[in-house]
């Protein structure tokens, strides 16, 4: 048999070269990804001191239409793609040239490398060494300007005050010249030879990934997708990118007028919900796994592979992508969660109910032809009914499949037929016990932003027109992403958190924080209500702003107010709310079902923001609020992860995985709902401190210099 590959040994220089002009690139075999910054240090520090850093695999074709360039900036088609090695080349590339990639969020980021001359070591670039003259900010300056950059690096030492002796700049010329050298770093190249199967190129990619990361079901398919149907990969990616922008950014980065995306206020669309989409619409599979062997159509037997059966399994996906990524479908999908009051993603505790709910939506619109507006309809009790009971949460897989095996007895074009059984499994799901004794239940927990349930009762409060607490200010407005947000705007404790330390001596923070003493108003009230007893702080609040009788009993109804609740014991007060609290959230859910109403709805453009560079991690870190070994934990103290700050400014979980923001850390737990901003706490002697307390307690340490 002849050799499928050979090795080749390429210069840094040369590597960097041919991924700027664009003969090494980056094929649809892979998303792009770019390592964490202390990932990308590890790597420059090892070349410097002449350590084997592995092997690169390329694939040697030429095939203008299936490649992609990782710089932006091909001039010359491709001779080698890239098949192992990817992350390592494009954060050398990224770090040597000073230019921006896209990272796997398709988001454009730069990656900075700092060097301290005196001491040989390497850093990821904060602010502090962008200020301090004993650093080089970042090593990009190196490469592309040695001399220069040598100079104004001896000229900043001694304007700092520092004096430098003759052998001082011979000692520091002989370290720059040694970071230049990095260029002569040698790789060792695995080539594939061109003519070798595209079947096997894939094998080999999959087999080699699947040791070093943990490849997911839908990367199969995607990698298959890669080498039949690139057309369709680029489909899913596109779209996926494109959930994250507005036409406005999408059409500044095409370079042409792009009239609509996919944003919404709920969803960041990754490749593998499309995956699963198409997969469902198409096969009629919901394991992922299952549907990447069809896609092989080997023989178990054999291993010989049913060309016939493969392309036809190829083609039902064909057939869907357009369906799953068609404008209007998408649209109206949206408009569905919109109308069961639904505002932004911080109300969406799980991906998956959107993902699988979306997948409800096509059977309904495409298989069963359900008119429009009936359709929407019910897929808004299907979601805000799978938002309540957790439907895909856990084995959602197996519970996707019993759902398509559902509908599937139900004959093509049977609208009657699908809404029967929408409402029958809603009917056998969300019982009267469901509502008296699960529901109640299931809100004895610490995190109301995590809590379904709670966070169902939020939409009802939205889809029945609620004011929020005590305030003439629809509750819609606290929740809606279309409107600027307005400072102060929160749930905040009915029974205040000092006052049940210091008078009822509660100081288990999972019993104060319980999702039953919190209720949406704004600041200026909390500020009234301070750490007083509620017996203390209602009536003062019935006085000055309950003068009219019926708006004080549409407010104890829609806030799950008991009666006389201010003068109830904490553990009885919160027994009962939570007893209200599910009445309430029934009483929308019902008239869902029944109501033609139509409640406002927020452009479909819109969608609620991440932390900013305020909240970043860098900048708590920077100004002090959070200092290396700092331990933190989710603000529901219920969930336990072992994570904490280390000395290069990241977070570490388990002490195995490494993040360089909040939000990928929170992302890695699968927490996709709220920022990682809000999601973080600082662990603290007797309890936790959310992230925002601790900043509006101020810095730990001095800032920074």
């Amino acid at each position: 048999m002849a050799a499928i590959f050979k090795t080749v040994s390429w210069q840094v220089d040369q590597l960097i070269s041919g991924v700027q002009q664009g003969s090494i690139s980056l094929p649809d075999l892979q998303r792009p990804f770019v390592w964490p910054a202390t990932k990308v240090r590890d790597l420059f520090d090892s070349m410097y001191r002449g350590y084997p850093v592995g092997t690169l695999m390329f694939w040697d074709v030429s095939e203008e239409d299936s490649t992609r360039a990782i710089s932006g900036t091909a001039t010359i088609s491709a001779a080698h793609q890239i098949v192992d090695g990817q992350q390592r080349l494009t954060s050398l590339y990224a770090a040597m040239k000073g230019l921006e990639v896209q990272d796997d969020s398709y988001r454009r980021k730069s990656i900075k490398i700092a060097f301290h001359p005196s001491t040989e070591r390497f850093e990821v670039a904060t602010a502090a060494t962008a200020r301090s003259t004993e650093w080089i900010h970042d090593i990009a300056t190196v490469f592309q300007s040695p001399f220069d950059a040598q100079e104004d690096f001896l000229e900043g030492l001694e304007e700092s005050g520092r004096e430098l002796t003759r052998d001082d700049k011979r000692r520091f010329g002989e370290v720059f010249k040694k970071l230049e050298r990095l260029k002569q770093y040698r790789f060792e190249v695995v080539h594939i030879q061109k003519d070798v199967d595209k079947r096997l190129v894939a094998d080999v990619f999959v087999r080699i990934n699947s040791e070093g990361m943990n490849l997911k079901a839908y990367d199969y398919i995607l990698t298959w997708l890669s080498v039949f149907w690139p057309e369709g990969r680029d489909q899913i990616e596109n779209f996926a990118r494109e959930s994250r922008m507005t036409p406005e950014r999408a059409s500044e980065i095409a370079g042409e007028r792009v009239t609509w995306t996919p944003k919404n206020p709920y969803l960041a669309v990754e490749t593998g919900h499309l995956v699963r989409a198409m997969v469902a619409l198409g096969q009629n599979r919901a394991k992922l796994i299952d549907a990447y062997a069809n896609l092989q159509a080997k023989d178990r037997a054999t291993g010989q592979v049913d060309g016939d059966k493969q392309e036809r399994e190829l083609e039902k996906l064909r057939q869907a992508l357009p369906v799953v990524t068609d404008r209007i479908n998408w649209t109206e999908f949206i408009r569905s969660i919109q109308i069961a009051g639904f505002r932004s993603h911080a109300g969406v505790t799980s991906n998956m109910n959107v993902v699988a709910s979306y997948v409800i939506f096509l059977l309904g619109r495409t298989r069963y032809s359900v008119e429009l507006a009936r359709l929407r309809r019910l897929i808004a009790r299907w979601f805000f009914m799978s938002q309540l009971t957790g439907r895909y949460t856990g084995s959602s897989e197996s519970q996707i499949q019993k759902d398509l095996d559902m509908f599937a007895e139900v004959p093509e074009g049977d609208a009657d037929g699908f809404a029967a059984r929408v409402e029958k499994t809603i009917e056998i799901t969300v019982t009267n016990d469901f509502w008296e004794f699960n529901a109640p239940q299931s809100l004895v927990s610490s995190s109301y932003k995590l809590s379904p349930v709670y966070q169902c009762y939020l939409a009802a409060l939205n889809y029945l027109d609620a004011d929020m607490f005590m305030l003439r200010m629809k509750v819609r407005e606290w929740m809606d992403p279309a409107l600027p947000t307005v400072k102060g705007l929160e749930g905040h404790h009915l029974v205040p958190r000092r006052y049940q330390e210091k008078e009822l001596g509660i100081t288990d923070t999972k019993r104060i924080n319980q999702v039953a003493n919190f209720a949406p108003t704004d600041w200026h009230t909390n500020v009234q209500i301070s750490d007083r007893a509620p017996a203390e702080y209602w009536p003062e609040l019935v006085t000055e702003r309950g003068g009219d009788s019926a708006w004080m009993k549409k407010q104890r109804h829609w806030h799950a107010l008991p009666d006389q609740w201010h003068l109830l014991p904490y553990e009885e007060f919160l027994a009962q709310r939570r007893k209200l609290i599910s009445r309430v959230t029934r009483e929308a859910f019902e008239q869902l079902g029944h109501d033609s109403q139509s409640i406002p709805i927020a452009p479909l453009e819109m969608v609620a923001e991440t932390s900013t560079d305020e909240a970043s991690l860098a900048t708590l870190l920077d100004r002090g609020y959070l200092v290396p070994g700092d331990q933190l934990d989710p603000v529901d103290p219920e969930w336990v992860v072992d994570a904490v700050v280390t000395e290069d400014g990241t977070i570490q979980i388990d002490g195995v995985h490494e993040f360089d923001s909040l939000d990928d850390a929170a992302r890695f737990l699968e927490v996709t709902n709220v920022s990682g901003f809000e999601f973080w706490a600082l662990e603290k002697d007797g309890g936790i401190a959310p992230l925002p307390e601790v900043i509006s307690n101020g810095p730990r340490v001095e800032a920074a210099s």
